[in-house]
């Protein structure tokens, strides 16, 4: 138990020395780990299919309908059974709605 215990912290704690053979098979595997890991594990699931989509304000006019806004962001966006989940008006320095950013999962 006793060696696999040495092992275990050596490792654990990089104990190696830069010029053995340990040391280079370490390196090894990380480099592995890095360029061989798919991508799919580092993804947020819950993100991983959202879309922002940005939609002039002259399209609707002074009275923009929520869910006129939300038809033609999914439009857009080519996802007619898209879920919306924020919208959010554009202003400009005036304070006028020039657009609005609309995210669809």
């Amino acid at each position: 138990m006793g060696f696999f215990s040495n092992t275990t912290k050596k490792i654990a704690f990089w104990n190696y020395s830069r010029t053995s053979w340990q040391w280079d098979v370490l390196c090894v595997l990380i480099l592995v780990f890095i360029f061989l890991t798919p991508k799919s594990w580092f993804e947020n699931s819950e993100f991983r299919h959202a879309r922002t989509v940005v939609i002039s304000g002259e399209v609707f006019g002074n009275q923009a309908d929520r869910g006129v806004i939300e038809q033609r962001a999914k439009d857009l966006a080519h996802r007619p059974d898209g879920v919306v989940t924020n919208v959010r008006p554009l202003r400009d320095g005036t304070g006028k709605v020039v657009g609005y950013e609309v995210d669809i999962r």
